[in-house]
């Protein structure tokens, strides 16, 4: 395994199966500088998603690095994000579910270049496409601002949860090392992650 990853990128996937090499292959072909890690978390698939993560796993096994639940922990309320997110290495935290990917090979290098640049920066984030699981065909864009911007708490809450797309997070795990109880008890997943 990687000994000392600038970033651990984490992917939670449960029954994601169809798409989880799309996800996987967007991590692999990251350019970067520095060292990463993948943890992924399958929470008892019951579709061929184990497979997919096996076959990544034998071939990446110094970079790929799974948990694969026998039962579906997320059923019984237990926070399956935490699992990743308490074992990541990284310096920053990079996360992408299992039915999401990434386009850019230089996305990790940008993103952390500004956070390295601008140490008081807890995350940054980027617009993102939804598109259309079978055809790849944009739906919507999930654009931040336009341009750069720097967000107040304020403007991400009145953003309602749709202002930022989960994929496009890297943050620093130093800075959001402890989540807050109210992470723990919201009702939607995403929208959580903004605070």
């Amino acid at each position: 395994m990687t000994t000392n990853p600038v970033v651990s990128i984490v992917c939670t996937s449960y029954n994601h199966g169809d798409y989880l090499a799309d996800a996987i292959d967007s991590f692999l072909m990251q350019e970067t500088t520095f060292d990463v890690e993948i943890l992924i978390y399958d929470d008892a698939s019951t579709d061929h998603s184990p497979h997919v993560i096996k076959q990544y796993e034998n071939k990446y096994p110094s970079l790929i690095n799974p948990i694969y639940q026998t039962h579906n922990q997320y059923s019984k309320g237990v926070r399956v994000e935490l699992f990743n997110h308490n074992r990541a290495q990284g310096k920053y935290i990079a996360v992408c579910e299992g039915d999401d990917y990434w386009t850019d090979p230089y996305k990790l290098q940008k993103q952390v270049d500004y956070m390295e640049a601008h140490p008081s920066c807890s995350m940054t984030v980027h617009a993102a496409d939804r598109v259309l699981s079978d055809k790849k065909k944009v739906l919507s864009t999930v654009r931040p601002a336009h341009g750069n911007a720097v967000f107040s708490m304020e403007r991400v809450i009145e953003g309602d949860g749709d202002l930022i797309a989960t994929n496009s997070m890297v943050y620093s795990k130093e800075k959001i090392a402890v989540l807050a109880p109210f992470y723990l008890n919201a009702v939607v997943g995403d929208y959580r992650w903004l605070f």
